[in-house]
């Protein structure tokens, strides 16, 4: 229990204010007596004058604790350099007001009191905090000096109920510490160091509030001055993670209830779910059926028939009744029609009355205008002040705005109208088909498109013929030019022919002789032939008249001459009889390919070789080259080269071998 604490008249349940006494007469004050005094006596004192000499008084009430000499107390709080409070010295609060209502006697309002469980209110800066001397059991708690700023504190962390002290006397203990600090509220845990310093965990968060009063109090052990007996408290926000992780609940706590709100919101706001459709069933298809003829009880059930259908319960013994159902839904067709033309009529009838009424404030207000332009002119504006002339001036500007606005309204609406009956007038006559009336309504649609038609036609024409005049116009201007300009063309044109017919016929020309000469050489070699099989001939009856012995080499001696002589006598015949190269493009390509794989001793594959071959002369194939160098087996080789799925033919130059062997 704190000595040096007075009970205020506050209750935080029930949040009733602090009852003061009247400023008016001398307030008398009990304090109990000290140190073995009659408890019986009392003192009295003066309240404070109203010109602020003297010093501030606190009640007491009379506890039952003991108390040390005053004059030990006045010891420590001068040693302190603190004037003890009650006693005479230098007042607390010298620039008091007594406007503010404090009256003597009553102390003020202090976080530690009992039953004040609530921080406390903002001090206002020109006014120091006011702290008393706080008593213990075995402690003494002095109030820093209130001039001094108040001590600093860091960041609370969220869900702060832990704090830290520091500046503990070096000789105090754990009882010392929950027996300052537990009057701030339950304390769950203290846990001490041995530097002087420890930290303190309440039940709930206000009582660290309470704690942070604390902060910079000298504390004094029993009426010990040694220094392991005294210090000052700071006492401040501690993190810990107790503290964090209840807070994290306690957010997910209310997290969870948040969304447990708004989900109960959005099921109430959620439109209800339609009601669920009964099975089929004869009884149930009776009951439909007469729904059905019912019109204010239709809407349920066709739901119920859609559903039915939707569900297949249409079979062939039900059929029956579901057309009878069907038929039936068909016959409010009409119905339906005729209520919806009854409210197109209601519409209509309530734009016409609309259109009517706006009308009418339309003309009030046209009326109205007119008087405020009658009112500006000079012979009736000379007589108003300029006030008058101001209101009037802004009064016409405002009704002519109104007028335009509900003008322009009219005036939509007309537009509106118009539109309606030009779609009217647009539609299609096949579907106006249907009744007397509506063909009538078509025909006459008919013969309007007609007569638009052939409206638009005539234009068209006019339009057509004001373009060829203009047409005919420019062409006379440009006739002239376009004609040279045609000259000069077909001028170019029978020039381009005539050189290409002189090219055709020296290209004739050349070809018709290329002719003759292919025609002698063609005579040429049909008669070295004709001389070749009569000396064949001749030379196989002189081997059937020789020997068998001397035929041998008499045919030697008789192949060679006649090689010879076919040699000499007819060249021709042979390179196209036995040469395997047939013309002289063949002749360069065996030269090419040859030179080709003399540089590549390793040989090269034939796509390489058509390749190659192919940069010269995009017209050779690959199939006419492997041809080519199959017929010529002494000049080129193929060869298989490489193991497995690296198989590859590859053709190498074999001619030099070739004249060896031969």
């Amino acid at each position: 229990m704190l000595a040096g604490l007075n009970h205020l008249s506050f209750d935080p349940a029930s949040n009733k204010s602090l009852q003061f006494s009247s400023a008016a007469g001398p307030q008398v004050s009990e304090s109990p007596a000290e140190n073995g005094s009659d408890p019986g006596k009392k003192r009295k004192r003066t309240n404070v004058p109203p010109d602020g000499s003297g010093n501030l008084s606190l009640d007491s009430i009379p506890m039952g604790l003991p108390m040390s000499d005053p004059t030990a107390w006045a010891t420590a709080m001068n040693n302190l350099g603190m004037a003890p409070m009650g006693m005479t010295g230098q007042p607390l609060l010298p620039d008091f007001d007594p406007a503010l209502g404090m009256m003597t006697g009553i102390p003020p309002i202090n976080p530690m009191m009992p039953g004040l469980g609530i921080v406390p209110p903002p001090i206002p800066p020109d006014m120091p905090a006011v702290k008393e001397i706080i008593h213990c059991k075995s402690c003494t708690l002095f109030p820093p000096n209130p001039h001094l700023p108040p001590p600093a504190t860091r960041e609370r962390p969220p869900g702060c109920k832990t704090v830290f002290v520091g500046g503990l006397p070096e000789n105090g203990t754990e009882q010392i510490i929950m027996e300052v600090f537990e009057q701030c509220g339950e304390v769950i845990a203290i846990r001490k160091s041995k530097k002087n310093f420890c930290h303190i965990r309440f039940a709930e968060e206000f009582m660290v509030d309470k704690a942070l009063y604390l902060s910079g109090y000298r504390i004094r052990l029993g009426s010990s001055t040694d220094k392991k007996d005294t210090g000052r408290l700071h006492v401040d926000f501690a993190q810990a993670r107790d503290d964090l992780y209840e807070w994290e609940c306690k957010q997910r706590m209310l997290a969870r209830e948040e969304r447990h709100r708004r989900r109960l919101e959005e099921e109430r706001f959620r439109p209800p779910s339609p009601p669920p459709v009964v099975h089929y069933s004869d009884h149930e298809c009776s009951v439909v059926a007469e729904k059905l003829k019912d019109d204010t009880k239709f809407l349920e059930a066709i739901q119920t028939l859609l559903t039915w259908i939707e569900r297949g319960e249409v079979n062939r013994r039900t059929a029956n009744n579901f057309y009878s159902m069907i038929q039936s839904a068909n016959s409010h067709i009409r119905r339906l029609v005729n209520e919806k033309a009854a409210h197109e009529k209601e519409m209509e009838e309530a734009k016409e009355k609309f259109k009517l009424a706006l009308s009418g404030i339309l003309v009030q207000f046209e009326q109205i205008v007119a008087v405020y332009h009658s009112a500006s002119k000079q012979k009736a504006w000379d007589h108003f002040t300029k006030a008058q002339r101001k209101n009037i001036s802004v009064w016409c500007k405002q009704a002519e705005e109104i007028r335009n606005i509900h003008n322009d309204e009219l005036m939509g609406i007309r537009r509106e109208e118009e539109m309606e009956m030009s779609d009217e007038e647009i539609e299609d006559p096949s579907e106006m088909k249907e009744t007397e009336e509506s063909a009538l309504v078509s025909q006459v649609e008919a013969l309007k498109e007609e007569n638009d038609s052939l409206r638009w036609q005539l234009d068209a024409y006019r339009n057509e013929v004001e373009l060829l005049k203009q047409e005919q116009g420019k062409a006379s201007r440009d006739e002239d030019t376009t004609k040279e300009q045609q000259m000069k063309l077909l001028q170019q044109a029978l020039q381009g022919m005539q050189k290409h017919l002189l090219k055709v016929q020296d290209e004739y020309k050349k070809r018709e002789a290329e002719l003759e000469k292919v025609r002698e050489d063609k005579l040429k070699i049909e008669t070295l032939l004709e001389n070749l099989k009569e000396q064949q001939s001749m030379a196989d009856e002189e081997d059937k008249e020789r020997d068998a012995v001397d035929c041998k080499g008499n045919e030697s001696s008789t192949s060679r001459v006649c090689a010879c002589s076919q040699e000499k006598e007819c060249p021709v015949e042979k390179t196209s009889s036995n040469s395997p190269v047939k013309s002289e493009r063949e002749v360069l390509l065996v030269g090419i390919i040859s030179t080709f794989l003399h540089v590549h001793p390793f040989g090269a594959s034939i796509e390489y070789i058509c390749s190659y071959l192919q940069r010269l002369d995009s017209k050779i194939c690959t199939a006419e080259v492997e041809v080519l160098m199959t017929r010529l087996q002494n000049t080129f080789r193929q060869e298989l080269s490489g193991v497995g799925a690296s198989l590859e033919k590859r053709w190498k130059f074999c001619g030099f071998d070739g004249l060896k062997m031969t």
